[in-house]
């Protein structure tokens, strides 16, 4: 009988990617997903540490367990808890001692080792597994192929891990690692299975994905721009897409890939955190303000129709009102697509949290408020701006109600429209054209276009979409505080 495998992910899509792939390795050892952990035989929680109280969000979750496991022990079975991603990497020993419950913790370099912690943790019971070290060998070396999950059509595929910034504020380098990058060989392998499978559309990811520096098939050093010309060559691949970037690692290639590459989407989400000089400075970044301004100028010049998002931390230590104020200038210049925005919190381990100059939280969340203000005002318009005109819409999933479709569009918008049922088996996984014809929320409606009734080809109707450079973008489910 196949064993239930209950998966909890926190955090960012390279979390997704790697819980998917923890369900790759146990596959062989007879678990297969569940949607419950109420009767699980496994529960992994997937941890992410950047945000604040990330590892008591972590403990509530395993108070929630506890009473299932022990149902599980009285009815002649096990449910076996673990603990994995970064709040394992950080804080492993303190898990152990504070949740009893927990039989393995261990950390984001070390999951491909599964199969050997389970069957350890089934022989020897109650006896604790921890492994956080960074294993010497490279883990993505022991993973078995990555299977597609029944009807998808998108997928992540991590190329890039760690970071050698060391940005004041952030745990990565900490529980990541130093940056590694996967050869490009093992990645345009593992993309072609993607798209022999069915997927249309790649997320390639990484901590500083635009950092990548993979060996290529002539053993030279490979860029992201090089990986992506190349993926842009696999027959069924229709879209390309990337994150998180740096601004430090946009680098000329990349630039001309955006203005190259139909299949790369003008949707780029390149992080600034902050619009002050002194913050930027204090923060490790390695950049200015104007120095980003001047990116992404060149990023547009090479695709107009570029819409952007980022990351906003606002009250780091020492942050006055002008330095917020110019948080606020830029935004206001660069007209964002969406953003995810934070008030700071302290990261145990982090430079950033031994500083004295800590703003107070009432301030944090008055510059928040006004923050998110500004840049949902962005993403209304940027939504609207759409409305009327056509776009190519990757089509996903079926909608919730009858006869309707769930695509995307270029810029990550989902978008419904009305498909006759016995036509929907045929559509997912192809793009059309479409007009958006209405706007609800951050989701939009849209009516597909006959190639014989509009009289012009796809390029020309793609162009039709792009919205005025001059005019306020914004995001579309990225907006969070």
């Amino acid at each position: 009988m196949t064993k239930k495998l209950y998966i909890k992910t926190y955090g960012c899509q390279m979390n997704v990617y790697d819980s998917e792939r923890m369900a790759d390795v146990l596959a062989p050892l007879g678990y297969g997903l569940s949607d419950s952990p109420d009767d699980a035989d496994m529960v992994i929680l997937n941890t992410c540490h950047i945000r604040e109280k990330a590892a008591e969000k972590v403990y509530s979750d395993l108070g929630r367990l506890k009473p299932h496991q022990q149902k599980k022990a009285e009815d002649g079975s096990r449910m076996i808890i673990a603990v994995a991603g970064c709040v394992a990497q950080a804080e492993g020993d303190e898990i152990m001692a504070r949740a009893p419950q927990v039989d393995m913790v261990f950390g984001p370099q070390t999951y491909h080792r599964l199969p050997e912690m389970v069957s350890k943790a089934k022989r020897a019971v109650g006896e604790k597994i921890l492994d956080t070290d960074f294993p010497a060998e490279d883990k993505f070396d022991h993973l078995p192929e990555e299977r597609v999950r029944k009807g998808e059509v998108t997928s992540f595929l991590t190329i890039q891990e760690g970071c050698d910034k060391f940005c004041t504020f952030c745990v990565v380098p900490y529980t990541r690692g130093s940056e590694f990058s996967r050869p490009a060989t093992t990645v345009l392998q593992e993309a072609r299975r993607l798209v022999a499978d069915g997927v249309r559309e790649i997320t390639l990811l990484g901590q500083n994905v635009n950092a990548y520096h993979g060996e290529g098939a002539e053993g030279r050093e490979w860029g992201l721009a090089r990986l992506c010309r190349e993926l842009a060559e696999i027959d069924g691949l229709e879209r390309i897409r990337y994150t998180t970037s740096h601004p430090r690692d946009v680098d000329d290639a990349l630039i001309a890939a955006h203005g190259d590459l139909p299949k790369l989407m003008p949707y780029l989400h390149l992080p600034v955190q902050s619009g002050s000089d002194r913050i930027l400075e204090a923060m490790n970044r390695k950049h200015t303000a104007d120095d980003y301004r001047r990116i992404v100028d060149r990023l547009r010049t090479a695709r107009p129709d570029l819409a952007l998002t980022s990351d906003f931390i606002v009250g780091y230590p020492g942050e006055s009102d002008q330095d917020f104020a110019d948080t606020l200038k830029l935004v206001t210049d660069i007209g964002y697509a969406g953003a995810f925005f934070f008030k700071y919190s302290e990261r145990p381990g982090t430079p950033a949290a031994s500083l004295r100059e800590q703003v107070d939280d009432a301030v944090k969340s008055e510059r928040l408020s006004a923050l998110q203000q500004l840049l949902e005002s962005q993403q209304e318009a940027f939504n609207a701006s759409v409305v009327g005109k056509t776009m190519p819409i990757l089509l996903e999933k079926p909608g919730k109600h009858e006869n309707q479709l769930v695509g995307r569009s270029p810029y990550l918008q989902p978008v419904h429209l009305d498909i006759p049922e016995n036509r929907h088996a045929s559509m997912i996984g192809t793009v059309i054209d479409c007009k958006i014809s209405s706007l609800s929320g951050h989701s939009l409606f849209a009516v597909p276009i006959d190639d014989a009734e509009s009289g012009t080809d796809s390029a020309t109707r793609h162009n039709t979409a792009r919205p005025n450079p001059s005019e306020p973008s914004s995001g579309q489910e990225r907006i969070s505080a």
